[in-house]
């Protein structure tokens, strides 16, 4: 004891003179007001159910675990829920390592009695099986940093702790159902804690016996004070915990006031804690999807990458299939029109021709009908002799295309002519048999 009061850092005469006159005229050393809150940060680490908050200059970790156990006996159906506090000498010269001291005993028993007697965490879903094994939780503080206030920073820890801590699930098995089986995370999701709303503490210092009351006191503040007094309240107005240490009384209308101040804070700062641990879950979320079986052999670091580059490539793959497959069926359709069309023309008879210029013939376009007619009468039997060679040709050459592929005959449609052949009939030719290419008509004739 002698040597923590030795440690102890303590303010001068002057200083507190300071501090106090600069409260009377409603102002702060660090340049709050009276009512004001300082910064909160909360983070949160790579394991469930540990947190980091940063209150100010108020700097305090903590950490939940679960264990089976056997239930308390006049409670056999509910679960535990202990809290552990560690002051290290390097947050403040005045704490001592080992037992813990009276600070320490009474910071665990604030926030103990706000969660527990307000049933914040639902105990009774602890329970494994009834008399004979529950969930005991336990959460460890530590003080890494005294900037004033513990109460409150150890407090939203606690909090920020409890609503991401997951525990393992379990089943009940056996010959005689009485084997409680743990199942690892690989096997099974964890569990998260039933939270039915968050005690949030609030601690207010008084000063000039009492007539002067302040929110969030710092560690200055705390060494000029005459007292104190904490209120842990939710967000819905609720007053879960009330605690006054120290000899100065306080009035009544003054414990009111600080309850209203409580109530109107409450809901900020549970906002920040959910917005927070939302984004913790989306976070880890995240992770939960990069590791994946189906992405981890994929190299780029975002999951939300991969799967765009993924649904790109599925739908690259996509168009290309679909552009084969218009491709093969134009084939396939202008084959079956090019084999409909040498059908159709061996099959029609001279009788239906009507001696206008073909659409898809290029000789026979803007030539006169009747000079064609006169061609036919004066070439005789010359003609008809050819035109029964090359209906034979075309016949041959109506079979091999047929045994072409679809990019060979699509291919050839541009490059080769096409000899088309008709029946004779009463010695009369066609359109097609008389227009003939200059080379071959030399030929024939030579």
């Amino acid at each position: 004891m002698e040597g923590r009061l030795a440690n102890m850092w303590r303010l001068t005469v002057n200083e507190s003179k300071f501090v106090e006159t600069a409260l009377q005229s409603e102002l702060r050393v660090d340049g709050r007001g009276l009512y004001d809150y300082r910064k909160l940060t909360i983070k949160f680490g790579k394991e469930y159910g540990s947190s980091e908050v940063q209150l100010g200059q108020t700097h305090v970790m903590g950490f939940v675990t679960a264990q089976l156990v056997q239930p308390y006996k006049d409670r056999p159906n509910e679960g535990s829920l202990s809290i552990f506090t560690e002051f290290s000498p390097m947050a403040d010269p005045s704490f001592e390592p080992g037992r813990p001291g009276e600070s320490a005993v009474e910071l665990g028993r604030i926030i103990d009695r706000g969660l527990r007697e307000s049933r914040a965490v639902d105990t009774e879903s602890l329970c494994v099986l009834a008399g004979k094994m529950v969930w005991s939780v336990r959460i460890d503080l530590h003080i890494l940093d005294n900037g004033g206030n513990l109460v409150d920073a150890a407090n939203i820890a606690a909090l920020a702790a409890l609503v991401t801590f997951r525990r393992p699930d379990c089943t009940v098995g056996g010959e005689n159902g009485q084997e409680v089986i743990i199942h690892p995370p690989e096997e099974r999701e964890p569990l998260p804690l039933i939270i039915h709303h968050l005690p949030i503490a609030f601690t207010f210092g008084f000063f000039n016996k009492g007539n002067i009351v302040v929110m969030d006191p710092t560690y200055v503040e705390e060494a000029v004070m005459c007292g104190r007094m904490t209120v842990t309240v939710n967000a819905n107005g609720d007053i879960c915990a009330i605690q006054k240490p120290g000899e100065e009384g306080v009035s009544h209308s003054v414990i009111l006031h600080c309850m209203r101040l409580a109530s109107s804070r409450a809901a900020a700062t549970t906002k920040i804690i959910r917005e927070e641990v939302e984004a913790y879950n989306r976070e880890r979320s995240l992770q939960k999807v990069k590791r994946h079986p189906t992405l981890a052999k994929s190299v780029v670091s975002g999951p939300t990458v991969v799967v765009k580059e993924e649904h790109r490539k599925s739908s690259d793959q996509e168009k290309a299939a679909e552009i084969s497959r218009e491709h093969v069926e134009r084939l396939k359709l202008s084959s079956e029109e090019l084999r409909s069309t040498k059908v159709e023309e061996v099959a029609a008879s001279p009788t239906n021709f009507k001696g206008g210029p073909s659409k898809w013939d290029p000789y026979s376009e803007a030539m006169d009908v009747d000079s064609l007619k006169a061609s036919l009468a004066s070439k005789g039997d010359s003609v008809t002799k050819s035109s029964s060679k090359k209906t034979t040709n075309g016949s041959g050459n109506a079979e091999k295309d047929a045994e072409m592929s679809v990019e060979e005959v699509t291919g050839d449609l541009g490059k080769k002519d096409t000899v088309e052949a008709t029946k004779q009939n009463d010695g009369e030719m066609t359109l097609k048999d008389a227009v003939k290419p200059k080379k071959k008509r030399k030929n024939k004739n030579n």
